[in-house]
């Protein structure tokens, strides 16, 4: 019974209480992403100053992100979650405990960004980990999950989580308590999951080791290819890290307050999720490539203008522009199977394929506010609109080039 319920649901038996690790973790990762920044503000930094702090923050989330699939290669997956989750809990203490309560800037810039090498070398490592252990198959199922739990973890249940714990702990003892809740996910992760089995070789050579490492530069150049997949990555979310710069102002222009804007988006992320796993089925059926390409970039294209422009046709009808939204999130999780695409375009050095993915997975956490920053003033909000439209499709079209050997899969 037990095979059964793992080769219906798609989660690879060996490995699935690993899945739920990385949930509870990303739990705890997410607990300050919807009030951190106006918290800080309210005790007296400024505006730049906090953006400051979380663009330092995601410059260390996309190195981290860009490297840990290598690491995963070199050093073994469950080593290199390990030292992520070291990283995360001694940047969260210095954090919390050190430049916190003081408001000392110079060390929350060097704490936070510390704790942002953190969950990259946790969460992103275990794509390997899945793309070694799950059936070809059914690698698209398998990495439909790991987005579920990802995203649910980091956007739905921290947020949940905070709104309460906030009322009952007040903040610094909520920050306090991911600590908890990343040592929880990594008993789950690291102790109860079935030990690892490796299906690499270990270099034995420091040498061979700096080799392998550059593999996440040089796999570029090599496989165009995967190159591709790092570009369309980095389209998927880019959107979704500008959305949050400029459209509350536009929503409030149309009568939209902050609390409604904020259930619109969490629904966005609900509906996510829940996409997450039916593209991760739907891509092994229909095909990786086309799923990526006409769900995926067509379809996001197609919904983020609709987004935009339901506030105007529907005057204003908040259920018009919830349903715009929940199909954006739902369109956006066709990008799902480009997990399971691009470690599939190399025999050797998945984790160097991975490491490109993470990067593309890393890189918009800036990426978008610098798009907003650069041309809304030129362009506004309707421009900033067709120029993340307008990478959509050229996403789409990209797609079209990275095809499987022999076309597996995407036929």
């Amino acid at each position: 019974m037990n095979r059964s319920f793992f080769d219906k649901t798609g989660i690879p038996k060996q490995i699935a209480w690993a899945y739920l690790g990385i949930l509870i973790f990303m739990m705890g990762d997410g607990i300050e992403q919807g009030w951190l920044s106006p918290y800080l503000i309210g005790r007296g930094l400024s505006v730049t100053q906090s953006a400051m702090l979380f663009t330092i923050y995601g410059i260390t989330i996309a190195v981290s992100s860009w490297f840990s699939g290598v690491f995963a290669e070199i050093y073994g997956v469950k080593r290199t979650m390990s030292v992520g989750l070291v990283l995360y809990l001694a940047g969260t203490c210095g954090f919390v405990g050190l430049s916190l309560p003081g408001l000392n800037y110079p060390m929350m810039l060097f704490t936070y960004a510390f704790r942002g090498f953190g969950y990259p070398l946790f969460a992103y490592s275990f794509l390997v980990w899945i793309a070694y252990a799950a059936p070809k198959a059914g690698l698209g199922k398998a990495v439909g999950w790991f987005w579920f739990v990802f995203t649910g973890g980091l956007n739905v249940l921290g947020a949940y989580y905070s709104s309460w714990a906030i009322e009952k702990f007040g903040n610094i003892n909520t920050l306090w308590s991911s600590v908890f809740w990343a040592l929880l996910g990594a008993f789950f992760a690291l102790i109860v999951n079935q030990p690892e089995k490796r299906s690499t070789s270990q270099p034995s050579h420091s040498k061979d080791k700096i080799k392998d490492l550059l593999k996440g530069v040089t796999i570029m150049k090599e496989e165009p290819k995967v190159l591709l997949g790092g570009i369309v990555r980095i389209i998927n979310t880019t959107a979704q890290f500008a959305f949050p710069v400029f459209l509350p102002l536009y929503m409030a222009e149309h009568g939209f307050s902050t609390t409604e804007w904020l259930q619109i988006w969490g629904t966005i992320f609900t509906s996510n999720i829940i996409f997450n796993l039916i593209f991760g089925f739907v891509g092994d059926k229909l095909g990786w490539r086309n799923t990526i390409m006409w769900f995926g970039g067509v379809g996001c294209g197609v919904t983020t203008l609709l987004f935009y422009y339901s506030p105007q046709f529907s005057s204003g009808n908040f259920w018009v522009v919830m349903l715009s939204g929940v199909l954006w999130g739902a369109l956006l999780a066709g990008y799902v199977p480009l997990s399971a695409l691009m470690p599939s375009l190399v025999k050797k050095n998945k984790g160097a394929a991975v490491s490109v993915l993470n990067l593309g997975a890393g890189l918009p956490v800036f990426v978008g506010p610098a798009l907003v920053g650069l041309f809304f003033d030129l362009t506004g909000a309707e421009g900033i609109i067709w120029i993340l439209a307008g990478l959509y499709f050229l996403g789409a079209f990209l797609t079209k080039f990275i095809r499987l050997p022999e076309n597996a899969k995407t036929a």
